[in-house]
């Protein structure tokens, strides 16, 4: 019979203590040990739509005829507290409303994850598709006056994605380090909205121009720099993310598949740092585009995209290193009100769709505007801002076209970390002005902003909240 000591047991509740305490310092977020509590899975796919399918460009009225470049969805998973969070960026206009939560879902299913905690943005080519299952389906019951997007060819691109995220979760990468880096950008935003001297828009100044008067008008308010966020094992870069403002279109609307000028710079840029993924999202562009500074040739298309890539390894080289040591996850929820007047009641819409003598695109934006107003209906599911917070910056997305003042209302909310915010989130709501841009006037506060005036205090006090260093994360 083995004699054992009586301090045998509490030498192995000392080893055992000693082993709980290694094994929480490897998994828990904030350590910063040397030993990670982080992992990345980075991923891209291809979503490039078919020869003869619809684009957004024209709502549906012209389709494909040629592919210059693939359209992708690019992303990572990140591992640490909690379950795993997923980013996704995706060439297309948008997608929203229920198809908003189907990626969701179906991407959190692949990823092992919960919705909530998936972020799906939309860079916003107009050359591209644009999907709302709701919307489609009221439109294929009114003498098929024409298809937005194939649903049956969306269910298979987003299958495939989801396959691309499920075999990504399987070859996640140590995380050790965070950079962060920006530049400014020079001559590619202006501002689309030209005011009088009563204060109220006068002009529209879309993506394109080549009218000298729209050209010449000041550039106006813009952000003028691109955000760069890198993830790094050690001195091996695994992915990155860069964010600019603005529409993200040069030569479109004939037919010809692209992801444009932020594609072209974002293709060169991988060219340029061999190792890692490394991707693109828009920024609060609803209210700005490249118009003063492109004249709508494949030419422009080529200087817009140089100017871009120049900005991007200028942050690429500036980029400051610093131990990843959290990575919060945050999320705020609100309800944004449907518009109110005339012409944005259900009636109206209704009336609308069905009305035969209609322009197709009128009768499509009434599809969008019943699609968004079913979801106004269930309050228990508004709109959510996800935010990650990785201490020296906080990623933020917000829904729809929100215009750039939001984005520089996000940057003095958190003064301490760079925060790079994300437009076109979920896309139900279309243009998300400030409250006075309704009185003021022009496009983007029109027939394509389903909420009305009430909408910026309600984003504002959702920056807020999901912003707040007192906020507990979400389980």
């Amino acid at each position: 019979m083995v004699k054992i000591s009586s301090a045998a047991p509490m030498r192995w509740f000392s080893l055992a203590v000693s082993a709980l305490l290694l094994y929480s310092t490897m998994t828990r977020i904030g350590t910063g040990g040397e030993c990670s509590a982080y992992r990345m899975a980075a991923f891209s796919c291809d979503v490039t739509p078919p020869i003869g399918h619809s684009l957004s460009a024209s709502l549906g009225v012209s389709a494909v005829t040629s592919i210059a470049d693939p359209l992708m969805a690019y992303g990572w998973i990140l591992y640490g507290e909690g379950e795993p969070v997923v980013l996704v960026s995706v060439d297309w206009c948008g997608i929203g409303n229920e198809a908003h939560d189907g990626w969701r879902t179906q991407i959190a299913e692949a990823a092992r994850t919960t919705r909530d905690r998936v972020l799906v943005c939309t860079i916003h080519q107009h050359d591209a598709p644009l999907v709302d299952w709701r919307a489609e389906q009221l439109l294929a019951g009114v003498d098929q006056p024409g298809k937005v997007v194939d649903l049956s060819w969306h269910e298979s691109v987003l299958e495939r994605v989801s396959e691309v995220v499920g075999s990504a979760a399987d070859r996640s990468v140590e995380i050790s380090h965070v950079g962060v880096g920006e530049s400014e950008v020079e001559r590619i935003a202006s501002n689309r909205r030209i005011f009088g001297t009563d204060g109220r828009v006068v002009r529209f100044r879309g993506s394109a121009s080549q009218d000298p008067a729209l050209q010449e008008a000041p550039e106006g308010l813009v952000d003028p720099k691109l955000k760069l966020i890198s993830f790094w094992n050690q001195e091996q870069p695994i992915a990155s993310l860069a964010v600019y403002a603005t529409h993200p279109m040069s030569f479109y609307g004939k037919g010809e598949v692209s992801s444009d000028f932020v594609g072209l710079a974002r293709r060169w840029m991988e060219n340029e740092v061999s190792r890692g993924v490394h991707f693109y999202a828009n920024g609060c562009g609803g209210n700005l585009a490249a118009g003063k500074y492109n004249d709508g040739s494949q030419a422009s298309r080529i200087e817009l995209a140089e100017r871009l890539h120049r900005a991007w390894v200028s942050a690429w080289k500036s980029t400051r290193k610093t131990p990843l040591e959290i990575a919060r996850f945050h999320s705020a929820n609100m309800n944004l009100l449907p518009r109110e007047e005339i012409g944005f009641r259900q009636s109206d819409f209704e009336r609308l769709l069905r009305n035969e003598d209609a322009a197709l695109s009128e009768r499509v934006r009434a599809a969008f505007g019943l699609s968004w107003l079913n979801r106004c209906t269930d309050l228990q599911h508004g709109l959510d801002l996800p935010m990650i917070d990785f201490g020296v910056a906080k990623l933020l997305l917000l829904p729809g076209e929100p215009f750039v003042e939001y984005q520089l209302f996000a940057q003095q909310a958190a003064p301490d970390s760079m925060v790079f915010t994300l437009g076109y989130g979920d896309y139900g709501p279309c243009y998300i002005p400030y409250d006075k841009a309704y009185e003021e006037g022009g496009y983007e506060p029109g027939a394509w902003s389903f909420v009305g005036p009430g909408v910026e205090r309600r984003v504002q006090a959702a920056i807020d909240d999901v912003l707040s260093d007192e906020r507990k994360p979400l389980r």
